[in-house]
């Protein structure tokens, strides 16, 4: 069993494909595939089953795969020993944000930020909140920037700043000449929410205390990502 072998595993399973992830791993694909073959015939298992498109992890191989992350996540750290006695900071930082904050905070701090840690390479996706959890728990991100709390043990939170959440009202409803606004007071029908999976949803049906299953749909639906 090699460091290789794991990465080209965790590569399938990402990607659910054996050409694709031997493209991401710059390997050919017969390739990639015999370094899996050998490592399924080492520990007498297999990993993947091959016969459905796209490819998916078996029962067994699941559980291979969330150890590999683990593992490689571990083995990085030695690199990271070696740089912090160093004083150096270099390797690639993945960085999952949600699409309602990456607009207004990373033109703030990325030039600055790049100019600090010359040798990194930063990557950044703009994902759900619900995405960004999966991938930092599977080692496919390395940080997240997301509305808190999360309420997720195996999250570890550190809060950046806090802001007031506020109602956009109109000046024909009852409500524009209140200054403070309470969850009953808001009606059903009344709602402009995100998409499933955004946070900003979730807070917005915590605080007028919906049920998230609830259907707020009523005869107008609006989907999008930002509001």
């Amino acid at each position: 069993m090699t460091l290789i072998q794991l990465e080209y595993i965790i590569a399938v399973d990402t990607y659910r494909s054996f050409v694709a992830a031997a493209e991401k791993c710059f390997v050919t694909q017969p390739t990639l595939s015999m370094q899996i073959q050998k490592l399924e015939e080492s520990l007498g298992a297999k990993i993947f089953d091959r016969s459905r498109q796209p490819v998916v992890p078996t029962e067994i191989g699941e559980k291979i795969i969330l150890q590999a992350r683990l593992v490689l996540t571990e083995s990085r750290k030695i690199n990271e020993i070696v740089q912090d006695k160093k004083g150096e900071i270099e390797g690639t930082l993945r960085v999952g944000v949600i699409p309602t904050i990456a607009p207004y905070l990373l033109p703030n701090v990325l030039t600055t930020f790049m100019e600090k840690y010359p040798k990194l390479q930063l990557q950044i996706w703009e994902y759900t909140t619900e995405r960004i959890v999966h991938e930092l728990k599977v080692g496919l991100l390395d940080c997240g920037k997301l509305s808190t709390p999360l309420n997720d043990p195996g999250i570890l939170e550190s809060p950046l700043f806090y802001e007031n959440f506020v109602a956009y009202i109109s000046a024909n409803s009852l409500l524009f000449s209140k200054k403070i606004l309470s969850g009953d007071d808001i009606a059903d029908d009344k709602l402009w929410l995100l998409n499933e999976g955004h946070c900003m949803r979730g807070q917005v049906l915590n605080i007028c205390h919906h049920k998230h299953n609830q259907d707020l749909t009523g005869r107008f639906e609006y989907n999008t990502g930002s509001v």
